[in-house]
């Protein structure tokens, strides 16, 4: 698919899929709302020198923004998924695979992220803090950064831990669908987010609710529209 394409589905795809996004919506707001209401409720305990009743209502907010986060990511993913098999309908809700996938989607970021962390720190103390040193790590992080991309589309596609850890394949990847392909596809999808959050902001000063109310849907609109973008960008590999 060319570009452009892929930004005109990614923008009407929430659109044609209204009952998820409305789902999507419920999701975040139970979550939101029950995971602050616990909190306040123990800094209410602790004001009050409840210790025993605070930690409990702590471990409660905290605990269903955990979950309630992690099955948010995990929708996400579902996504991806949905627009690499180019379907266009809206997915479902699975609890246990959804909050499964988003803990091993937590896992592939980690990964990608500590090896060209720890190779950096060996590279800066070993050769100290020149300019061919900074290129390099520049470089190499560059290109992980790429290859975690194109890991959470493995992770959607296959639905396997051990293919998105797959660093080769990931990079491996990149070339197929085409770096400036995919630099340019994730720049356009900022741009085009950050002009509708700056029309809901602008709205927002005029009017607190109704800005209000249009930054909430608009922020899960940018995230069906993000991952729908990414997930038919790999559609070709």
């Amino acid at each position: 698919m060319e570009i452009t394409e892929i930004i005109g589905d990614a923008l009407v795809y929430p659109l044609n899929n209204v009952k998820s996004l409305i789902l999507y919506v419920i999701i975040g707001a139970i979550t939101g709302i029950l995971g602050g209401a616990s909190l306040i409720a123990m800094a209410t305990q602790v004001s009050g020198n409840n210790v025993v009743a605070a930690g409990g209502f702590g471990f409660i907010g905290i605990l269903v923004m955990i979950i309630g986060s992690l099955l948010i990511s995990g929708y996400g993913l579902d996504i991806v998924k949905y627009g690499i098999e180019r379907r266009d309908d809206g997915p479902g809700i699975d609890i246990v695979r959804q909050v499964l996938n988003a803990i091993k989607l937590i896992v592939v970021s980690f990964v990608y992220y500590i090896i060209p962390a720890i190779v950096a720190w060996l590279l800066f103390t070993l050769l100290g803090k020149g300019i061919l040193t900074l290129i390099i790590v520049a470089i190499m992080y560059i290109v992980f950064a790429f290859a975690q991309f194109m890991a959470v589309c493995r992770l959607a596609k296959y639905d396997s831990l051990g293919e998105a850890l797959s660093i080769g394949e990931a990079i491996g990847d990149i070339s197929k669908v085409g770096m400036l392909k995919v630099l340019i596809t994730v720049i356009a999808v900022f741009i085009i987010g950050f002009i509708i959050a700056f029309i809901c902001a602008l709205i927002y000063n005029y009017h607190n609710i109704i800005g209000g109310l249009l930054l909430g849907i608009f922020g899960v609109y940018a995230i069906f529209f993000y991952n729908r973008a990414i997930g038919l960008l790999y559609s070709e590999v």
